[in-house]
């Protein structure tokens, strides 16, 4: 892919599309932590400078990317929720099919958990104020439409709701780092198998804090 400079407001936000979307496919290849600006420009056929008349850097590339990719999850997990979440079942039964769903969902989507994992000690560095400010208005909105979804099913959890997501979203990040381990720890629980005994799945994980938070949440009887 090459691009001639961009001439308009409608090139330019061709351009920073390309590069989203670029980005967003090498994260189906590699952790956040070896995406480059080298191959990044390489991959979508601009100059590394020429990048950073879109973005500011690499990590206000990836913080849009996170925004994005949490509205479009946001708007996956409401269906998921509508199915997975029996409005007749107790308070109790709701919060377990709740964090079924939940779990499920962060589950599949590694890369975004992956994003959320590099937020706070990566992301949110090496960007200047006005990129910090639009991110967090973005993650704020999703952040309020999450807890929307959650006091749907569960109108129990009430004013709490946007801080359950926001701990839910934390462990998905930091649990995330330690569900896909490197080949040389691989190869260590494949010759010493009583040293895998705490090799984490995330799905299971996510689903026991998912489920601890969330009942902790509901109003005592």
């Amino acid at each position: 892919m090459t691009f001639q400079r961009a001439r308009s407001e409608e090139q330019r936000a061709v351009r920073r599309q390309a590069i989203l979307e670029t980005t967003s496919a090498m994260l189906d290849e590699m952790p956040v932590a070896a995406v480059t600006l080298n191959e990044l420009s390489r991959r979508v056929g601009l100059a590394k400078t020429a990048v950073l008349r879109y973005f500011e850097s690499r990590e206000a590339v990836l913080l849009d990317l996170l925004d994005d990719r949490t509205t479009t999850w946001l708007t996956e997990l409401e269906h998921e929720l509508d199915q997975g979440v029996d409005p007749s079942r107790s308070a109790l039964e709701r919060a377990e099919q709740a964090a079924d769903v939940l779990s499920r969902s962060l589950a599949a989507q590694t890369v975004l958990c992956d994003l959320f994992g590099a937020q706070g000690g990566v992301l949110e560095h090496n960007v200047s104020v006005e990129a910090v400010r639009r991110h967090k208005r973005a993650s704020l909105a999703n952040l309020a439409l999450m807890a929307d979804l959650i006091r749907r099913h569960l109108p129990e959890v009430g004013e709490r709701a946007e801080l359950f997501c926001l701990q839910a979203l934390l462990v998905a990040g930091a649990v995330s780092a330690y569900t896909s381990p490197p080949p040389s720890l691989l190869a260590v629980y494949e010759s010493e198998p009583a040293l895998a005994v705490h090799h984490i799945d995330l799905q299971t994980a996510l689903r026991l804090a998912i489920i601890t938070s969330l009942v902790g949440f509901l109003p005592r009887s």
